[in-house]
């Protein structure tokens, strides 16, 4: 299938995603042939983590050290990716089973999610809803909006917030959090609306409980020490590193709204979809597409194959892919969700938002 048939097959979806049946053949599929490839290697997943975490604070302190302006931008977008791709393991946190990778989950909070001021409690508990049969691309899911059907201002505001999401975290962690303690409308507040990374402004989130509970207060305490540090350290010896910091976590956080920007294509009304229909409304950029890894990484380049097989490991998305590929064929309802690259992904969303209704 040609991207202008693509495109135009997604125009065509808006008003019957919801109402496509599931491809049992390709859901069937999808869990016998990747039977042996499903579970996660700790093997992979450290080494990856901590090199990425350690390639971007070494660039970031680059940045922060460099007498000129060039090395210190070169530093400064060499550090964005690193730290993006050590931060994105935050979504691999809410798949894999507790028990797969021990002290994977402490050791980057510690390491990545803690010092970025997006502790893993940001997505546990909130991504898991975006996945749930009745919940996805309806106002109950916190991940989800129809910005294919909204206005053309829409897209590069939603790209513009994530500039600030860096001041943000810091008011969030630094000064609301421990208002917090002592205000507990404000505590509730802060839960409901700041607590998640998601999208949705109509989202609120329940409170914690149990032992999720007992995490999110040692992870907060965490990130509001922190934050704390951040701005005391800022005042008493200067702002240029909390600055070039802020400004590597702007590019992360733009490359994460543009990344979120094509990872679907944002045509549902809020109507449940079958497994199928959400599979369509998601988005795979395999090779040949040579930048993917870069603005995608630890799998979601593979985003629509992800919502066949939420557990699947990152690892082990490209060769599901494959097989999946080979097996159902060219032409078939695999084969619809996979697109070429970015900039055509973007064009098809931003046409889709200028379309008439």
């Amino acid at each position: 299938m040609t991207v202008q048939n693509k495109i135009e097959s997604a125009e065509a979806a808006k008003a019957k995603l919801a109402r496509i049946p599931d491809d049992k053949e390709m859901l069937r599929s999808a869990v016998e042939l990747t039977k042996d490839i499903a579970e996660a290697r700790a093997d992979i997943y450290w080494p990856d983590m901590l090199a990425s975490a350690l390639v971007g604070y070494v660039a970031l302190a680059g940045a922060i050290l460099a007498q000129s302006t060039g090395a210190a931008i070169a530093c400064g977008v060499v550090s964005a990716l690193a730290l993006y791709r050590a931060l994105l393991f935050i979504h691999e946190l809410t798949h894999i089973h507790r028990n797969a990778l021990p002290g994977f989950r402490f050791v980057w909070n510690l390491l990545v999610g803690i010092p970025l001021l997006t502790p893993s409690l940001m997505y546990e508990g909130v991504h898991t809803l975006h996945h749930a049969r009745t919940r996805y691309g309806t106002v109950e899911d916190p991940e989800y909006l129809p910005l294919g059907l909204m206005k053309p201002w829409s897209l590069p505001v939603f790209i513009l917030l994530a500039v600030l999401l860096p001041v943000g975290l810091i008011i969030r962690c630094a000064i609301l959090n421990p208002l917090g303690v002592i205000i507990p409308p404000l505590r509730k507040l802060v839960w409901e609306r700041a607590s998640s990374l998601s999208i949705n402004p109509d989202f609120r989130r329940r409170p914690p409980e149990g032992d999720f509970a007992r995490m999110v207060f040692w992870q907060e305490l965490g990130a509001s020490l922190w934050a704390i540090f951040l701005l005391v350290s800022g005042y008493l010896y200067g702002w240029r590193p909390l600055l070039i910091g802020i400004a590597v976590v702007s590019l992360v956080a733009v490359l994460n709204q543009v990344r979120t920007l094509v990872a679907h294509l944002w045509v549902n009304d809020g109507e449940a979809m079958t497994v199928t229909g959400q599979y369509l409304d998601s988005v795979n950029v395999p090779p040949p597409g040579m930048l993917a890894p870069l603005w995608a990484p630890v799998g979601l380049r593979y985003h629509a194959l992800h919502h066949l097989l939420p557990s699947m490991p990152y690892h082990s998305l490209g060769e599901a892919h494959r097989r999946l590929l080979a097996h159902l064929g060219g032409g078939s309802t695999y084969d619809r969700a996979n697109y070429p690259g970015l900039l055509p992904l973007v064009a098809r969303l931003a046409k889709s938002t200028m379309t008439k209704r």
